[in-house]
């Protein structure tokens, strides 16, 4: 086994780039990335091949908006549930369609594949762009189904700031606990992409921070794969990924693979 891997546990795979929001604070930038999506089928083949070497616990599926592909998401949703990893989350913005049957159609989906939590971006940032009652009757789909879902709001400086954004962000998030949508933890934003370039005034000047979401290359517990089936040094789409997990070393591109 790969010693930079030996402590692998979670796996995540961004959808797709394309996002139905246009949030000034996302780190992504303005998703320009057009329709590219990840293959669902050699998505949820990597999940089944690496569950048989790693004690794998949590997988994630976010995007842009992941929703805007539903079907690879459940296939890799699937492929987690048969192989028992237990913990099995999707972050959207719940807004992917206007069409109420659509909306409930997917609910059901997300449920049947084995999602069991649904991580919900509303937030001052997200309502910008994102229609409210839309991403509402979509949680209210979620819930009928069964499936955990909890708002996740991106909080600006930290949760207890006292700012134009976190208290908008308090309205909306208040919405969603009449309906008895649980609080998760949200995120504190960080100064990339959209948000330094539309936020900047609240991040201080000079001082660099650290991405709390980078992995140590020489420890890697997350393994992230891209829409593109980017992974580590190698690629999804052209190799194994057992392969280039054997492969990769933090001081060695070995992309060729």
């Amino acid at each position: 086994m790969n010693k930079y891997l030996k402590n692998l546990n979670r796996l995540e795979f961004v959808v797709t780039f394309a996002c139905t929001g246009r949030c000034r604070h996302c780190s992504e930038g303005e998703h320009t990335g057009g329709g590219e999506h990840i293959d669902g089928d050699i998505a949820a083949n990597a999940v089944r091949e690496l569950c048989g070497d790693f004690e794998i616990t949590s997988l994630m599926t976010f995007g842009g908006e992941p929703l805007l592909y539903p079907e690879a998401v459940c296939k890799i949703h699937a492929a987690a549930r048969d192989m028992g990893i237990p913990e099995r989350q999707i972050i959207t913005n719940g807004f992917f369609t206007e069409d109420n049957d659509k909306i409930r159609r997917t609910a059901k989906a997300l449920a049947q594949s084995g999602v069991n939590a649904v991580l919900l971006s509303a937030d001052a940032f997200h309502q910008e762009t994102i229609p409210l009652d839309t991403v509402r009757l979509f949680a209210e789909a979620v819930k009928s189904e069964g499936v955990c879902i909890r708002t996740n709001p991106a909080w600006l400086v930290s949760k207890e700031d006292n700012n134009p954004y976190n208290a908008k962000t308090q309205e909306i998030i208040e919405k969603f606990d009449k309906m008895g949508i649980e609080r998760a933890e949200g995120n504190i934003i960080f100064p990339s992409g959209n948000a330094l370039k539309y936020l900047s005034e609240y991040f201080p000047d000079g001082v660099e921070q650290s991405n709390p979401y980078e992995e140590n290359p020489e420890d890697i517990r997350a393994l992230s794969v891209c829409p593109n089936g980017d992974v580590l040094n190698g690629n999804l789409y052209k190799s194994h990924i057992l392969d280039i997990i054997e492969s990769y070393s933090p001081y060695e591109d070995t992309k060729t693979l």
